[in-house]
């Protein structure tokens, strides 16, 4: 187990990049903003599974690999771009259908796995959340004290605790503030195709920032 002091360091740099919005949160605001509570709270457990998917490559010394290549890691953030797209292009085009899915008896199962599933793409080539573990996470590991890899998965536990906690924050409140949409159904399509375009938005910003050795 890392030393106390520098969990409670990797916990306090945690929660200051979480803190802060990007494509995991923004995603999960435009989910709440087309879908509702339930979708967003289910993308953000998608994203936390994906982003912990991250924690045991790094573990397993992939996260090397991502860090010291410029084409494995432009590859995976144009991936994870494209696929925001993709999606906030979806919800666009799906807008309309918006108020008859609030009187058609709430997602199905089908519906909630493949809403996880999504979270977990955008979680797992989440291009800020790559460059932390693979850069920032080992150097809060005690390799004089051994078991480096399960070091380093207890505080991607750490980490994914606080960004569960932030996030669901996050689309609890978009959620709330979308039910003021629900009472007419032109402002219910106007607010799905606004998270929409946040989530194009959002991977065009993704697509364009990020390492330039």
């Amino acid at each position: 187990m890392p030393p106390a002091d520098r969990l409670l360091a990797f916990a306090a740099m945690s929660f200051l990049l979480i803190v802060v919005p990007g494509p995991s949160v923004l995603f999960v605001i435009g989910r709440a903003l087309a879908q509702g509570r339930r979708a967003a709270l289910t993308s953000v457990l998608g994203n936390t599974l994906g982003a912990y998917a991250l924690v045991v490559a790094v573990a397993l010394g992939v996260g090397t690999l991502v860090e010291r290549s410029v084409l494995v890691f432009t590859a995976l953030k144009l991936a994870g771009a494209a696929y925001l797209v993709y999606l906030g292009v979806k919800a666009v085009r799906r807008r309309h259908a918006l108020p008859a899915a609030l009187t058609g008896g709430g997602p199905t199962a089908h519906g909630s796995l493949r809403t996880l599933g999504e979270g977990f793409a955008v979680g797992v080539a989440n291009p800020k959340t790559i460059v932390f573990f693979a850069a920032v996470l080992p150097q809060f590991v005690d390799r004089g004290d051994g078991h480096v890899a399960l070091q380093m998965l207890l505080l991607g536990l750490v980490f994914n605790a606080i960004a569960l906690a932030s996030d669901s924050v996050w689309g609890l409140a978009a959620a709330t503030a979308r039910g003021w949409f629900t009472r007419s159904p032109g402002r219910l399509a106007l607010v799905g195709g606004a998270g929409g375009l946040t989530m194009i938005g959002l991977g065009v910003t993704v697509a364009a920032t990020g390492r330039k050795d």
